[in-house]
């Protein structure tokens, strides 16, 4: 039976990529000089944190980030920013976490959307991910035209298309 995965995930390569330009055009820009402004990546825990000295630095710093992401496509709803909080002195810090997988409301959303549409498609979560599969591809594509209508709020990717 022909199958897919619905994922939401960065290309991690391009992340680091757009992190790592960002720091360099923090590092070169005039406004940043002698500041401690740059950006962190942990791969591993799938979590980028700013660094400004404050609130408008901060600001600006995220948006070289996000143009940088932008450059690499990289989508920047994939971040969910945390509330910028104050470490020593008048530095700012703000964490964002990069989504790796569907998160299982939308996952339950997404198997929901397909059943009322009563295509002939079977949706089941696996983890982080939607698996759908039917017996024709004419029908898969179909739920892949339905979920990208219904799902706008995060990108979500379709891999794994076997027959």
């Amino acid at each position: 039976m022909p199958s897919f995965d619905i994922t939401c995930e960065a290309n991690p390569v391009e992340l680091k990529n757009a992190v790592e330009t960002a720091n360099k055009e923090i590092a070169n820009r005039f406004d940043f000089k002698g500041s401690d402004a740059r950006i962190e990546l942990n791969e591993k825990e799938h979590e980028i944190t700013v660094f400004a000295d404050d609130d408008f630095k901060l600001g600006q710093v995220r948006d070289v980030l996000y143009g940088k992401m932008a450059k690499r496509s990289v989508d920047t709803r994939l971040l969910k920013s945390e509330d910028p909080e104050k470490i020593g002195g008048d530095k700012m810090k703000q964490k964002m976490t990069v989504a790796a997988g569907v998160e299982s409301d939308l996952a339950k959303r997404i198997v929901k959307m397909l059943k009322d549409a009563k295509l002939k498609v079977t949706a089941s979560i696996q983890g982080d991910v939607v698996r759908v599969t039917g017996a024709k591809k004419d029908d898969l594509q179909a739920a892949i035209q339905l979920v990208r209508k219904g799902v706008t709020e995060v990108p979500l990717g379709y891999q794994n298309f076997r027959d």
